[in-house]
């Protein structure tokens, strides 16, 4: 990977992590159409399975991996022999293969899930990534519950893995535990006191438990990492993912940050569109930058705002993020403003009508209807031509 220090390298697992919600697997067509979906999109590296969990994930990979030639192919792995020689298999045909193996840091892991010690723990990590790296060039180590690991033996996993050769090491918040500040912290006390930290990437890999996932990831990259794990919509486990539409839009509109990515954020409206469709996965109307009202103004005093000028209550362009525009929905809190728009736009000009009466009769049907359409408007002048 190229050290630009202001690019941001967008690493997208709506393939493997966001596939792990209950009712929401893809077939491997399925999974070949979002994956050249998101190569149009501009993703640096698409993480296509977990090649050993199943013959399905295996077989996507190898497909995926003939198939799309711009971004980095991935394969996930534990931190185990098996699994490596199964994720090296199903690369064999990428062009730019990477393989994603780590284990636990937190002491809460190594205790309980590996019933081993810091020291075993950390062989098994350094004897994984020279393993892996035996393979492919490009190894990705993941530091598994990052989040709650104790900052000094982390500094030293990382320190280890970078040498025996991985190129990009990845911080999780696997439970989503961490505030911002915290995770900041964790990134900046890596950058400072690992030795060989300049030799790799440093990746944030976020989870949503506590709704903040995307802050996470955000202030992860203010302090020094350069690669983002995210998922369309934020799908995946529990809570799900960071959401790549967020940061991908945090970094555009946010110019101080002074970040840039290779993504085509037109895109982001109708890939979202399409995930929520293939995997079951309906998108929650308030959903930031891609949800159904993200961009929908109900208040009089907002739409009013918005009509005069679109700033006023619209921190991004509609059509930045694949949309024709925002869209003005008439409610019983809609005002004058709101109303006159939607009828001139249907051909009827404000100076002909008695507006202040079509808004009496609009606010009647409004309470009854809940959200009028433009047959409600059209009805409704009907009635007042024959006033």
């Amino acid at each position: 990977m190229l050290h630009d220090p202001n690019r941001i390298y967008v690493f997208d697992t709506t393939l493997r992590d966001g596939e792990q919600v209950p009712g929401s697997q893809l077939t491997t067509e399925e999974k070949l159409i979002i994956g050249e979906a998101l190569q149009s999109l501009g993703v640096d590296v698409i993480e296509a399975g977990f090649p050993i969990s199943s013959p399905g994930d295996f077989q996507s990979v190898v497909e995926l991996s003939k198939l799309l030639r711009e971004p980095v192919i991935c394969a996930l792995t534990r931190a185990i022999k098996g699994d490596i020689d199964r994720a090296a298999e199903a690369l064999k045909e990428a062009k730019r293969p990477r393989i994603h193996t780590g284990i636990g840091s937190s002491d809460m892991h190594i205790q309980y899930k590996f019933n081993s010690t810091r020291e075993a723990v950390l062989e098994r990590a350094v004897e994984a990534v020279k393993y892996a790296k035996t393979f492919v060039e490009d190894v990705e180590f993941y530091a598994e519950d990052a989040g709650r690991a104790d900052n000094v033996y982390l500094a030293q996993m990382v320190e280890a893995v970078i040498g025996a050769g991985a190129t990009v090491v990845n911080i999780p918040d696997t439970n989503g535990y961490c505030l911002p500040e915290q995770y900041g912290e964790k990134i900046r006390f890596l950058k400072e006191h690992v030795k060989n930290i300049d030799q790799a990437v440093i990746s944030v890999h976020c989870h949503n438990d506590l709704g903040l996932a995307t802050a996470n990831s955000i202030a992860g990259l203010q302090n020094g990492a350069r690669q983002v794990e995210c998922t369309i919509n934020g799908i995946g486990e529990r809570a799900g993912n960071t959401s790549l539409e967020e940061v991908v839009m945090i970094i555009k509109t946010h110019q101080s940050l002074n970040f840039q990515t290779q993504i085509n954020s037109k895109h982001l409206t109708p890939l979202s569109h399409m995930v929520s469709r293939m995997m079951n996965m309906p998108v929650q109307a308030n959903k930031a930058v891609v949800g159904r009202n993200a961009f929908a103004h109900s208040s009089g005093i907002h739409q009013d705002g918005v009509l005069k000028h679109r700033e006023t209550y619209e921190i991004m362009n509609p059509e930045d993020v694949g949309l024709d525009k925002s869209s003005i929905v008439l409610t019983a809190r809609s005002g004058r403003h709101a109303l006159k728009y939607h009828l001139e736009r249907l051909g009827f000009p404000a100076d002909r009508i008695d507006l202040e009466g079509v808004y009496q009769r609009f606010l009647e049907l409004a309470d009854v209807k809940k959200e009028l359409q433009d047959e409600d408007l059209l009805l409704l002048m009907e009635a007042e031509t024959q006033h």
